[in-house]
């Protein structure tokens, strides 16, 4: 059964974050002008019940980066939807992930759902994906790495500085992206409801470290607020 994971920073984490940089949230005042809602990876592949690399939970997210997409576009923001492929390139530049770091038969499989035209890979259709939105392919965990794709070059074609992380799994692509994002010096915030993993712990571990050294944490309803 899916759920939004039940979050909440633990104190000794509040407590760090507050001596680093003096306030739970140093971005709260970024215009939405220069602002994007990055989705990160929210595909039939990963959504899907009959897939077995589904994360259920995803899934359960879903109306919270529906809302968020909604406010952030009103408010003048723009809106990133991520897609991951499979390609002979990252094949041949990342080759250990694929044939040391999945079995044979996961490799088949992953390959063959997230091919650009195949129905894994295509986004899932429950989000509410506006025409005006920019449609990002990656090919690495991090939508921000050297050799991932175009996601960098476009936000800075657009005048965006400022990042909300959303989508599948936290504490891989979604963490993934957020960190190189922040390091590439995007102001950069996990939305803790509208990020989703496996279990509870995975998906906290996730949002506590990059809270402690990355960026801001928080919440959907806080957000969609900021925008309104």
């Amino acid at each position: 059964m899916s759920h939004i994971h039940p979050f909440e920073m633990p104190g000794w984490a509040q407590e760090r974050i507050l001596a680093r940089q003096g306030s739970a949230l140093v971005f709260k005042d970024r215009p939405a002008s220069s602002t994007a809602l990055v989705v990160v990876d929210m595909q039939n592949y990963f959504l899907d019940p009959e897939s077995g690399a589904s994360v259920p939970n995803a899934r359960a997210v879903v109306p919270n980066i529906n809302r968020l997409a909604t406010a952030l576009r009103a408010a003048g923001g723009r809106v990133v939807w991520i897609r991951t492929l499979f390609t002979e390139d990252a094949l041949e530049t990342i080759p250990h992930f694929h044939h040391e770091l999945l079995t044979p038969d996961r490799f088949e499989t992953r390959c063959a759902a997230l091919n650009r035209d195949a129905e894994g890979s295509q986004l899932w259709p429950a989000l509410d994906v506006q025409p005006e939105d920019m449609i990002v392919e990656k090919t690495r965990y991090s939508g921000m790495i050297q050799g991932a794709g175009a996601l960098e070059d476009r936000l800075c074609a657009a005048g965006i500085d400022t990042l909300l992380i959303t989508g599948t799994m936290t504490n891989a692509c979604c963490e993934s992206t957020a960190r190189d994002a922040m390091m590439r010096n995007f102001r950069t915030t996990m939305v803790h409801d509208g990020c989703a993993s496996i279990r509870d712990d995975e998906h906290a571990f996730a949002l506590i470290h990059f809270a402690l050294f990355f960026g801001d944490v928080t919440g959907t309803d806080e957000l969609v607020a900021r925008y309104s």
